[in-house]
């Protein structure tokens, strides 16, 4: 090899590296401005973690579930602003009654992020101003996270009930 192949080796070597490099920089970036953006809106909790974590827990928890899945007829319950189904508040979770209670009480929350904002990003719920509904962490036995049980209560007094991090949500009748 003569001293010039050998520079463009040296070179072409450089070149791929500051690519490498480049590469690294951007993806580091592009992850920062999903933490950010997450940490600003209040979705701050492992969105990849909470994902996984409701998956695995989906498949422990289908028994628990279908004691707390509304029915169709529920979603005609008084005070329902929404078309969502129904479920009566003693019917749900040991823990969701207890973070129920709790607001009811004014607290004090055991999570920092009880009480933020709820963007409502998923559009399940129904459309309303920005800092309308408010976010509390229902406990989930086992998890090492929030997990991804929620109660969001809007500002009039409406409570909905997630158990799969946003995906879905059922309104909470109170006082059955």
């Amino acid at each position: 090899m003569t001293p010039k192949q050998a520079q463009r080796a040296q070179t072409t070597q450089r070149k791929k590296l500051a690519g490498l490099v480049a590469g690294l920089i951007a993806l580091l970036l592009v992850v920062g401005g999903i933490f950010l953006f997450n940490k600003l809106t209040g979705h701050d909790d492992g969105a990849a973690a909470a994902s996984s974590s409701t998956k695995n827990s989906a498949k422990a928890s289908t028994s628990a579930k279908s004691s707390t899945k509304p029915t169709a007829a529920s979603n005609a319950a008084a005070n329902n602003p929404s078309k969502l189904p129904a479920v009566k508040a003693s019917a749900l979770p040991q823990e969701a009654q207890q973070t129920l209670a709790l607001i009811a009480k004014g607290g004090p929350y055991p999570y920092d992020r009880d009480g933020i904002n709820f963007g409502n990003f998923e559009g399940v719920l129904p459309k309303k101003s920005s800092g309308y509904y408010k976010e509390y962490t229902v406990k989930t036995p086992g998890s090492s996270d929030r997990g991804a049980r929620r109660v969001i209560v809007g500002d009039g007094g409406e409570k909905y009930y997630t158990d799969d991090h946003y995906a879905s949500f059922s309104f909470i009748q109170e006082n059955q």
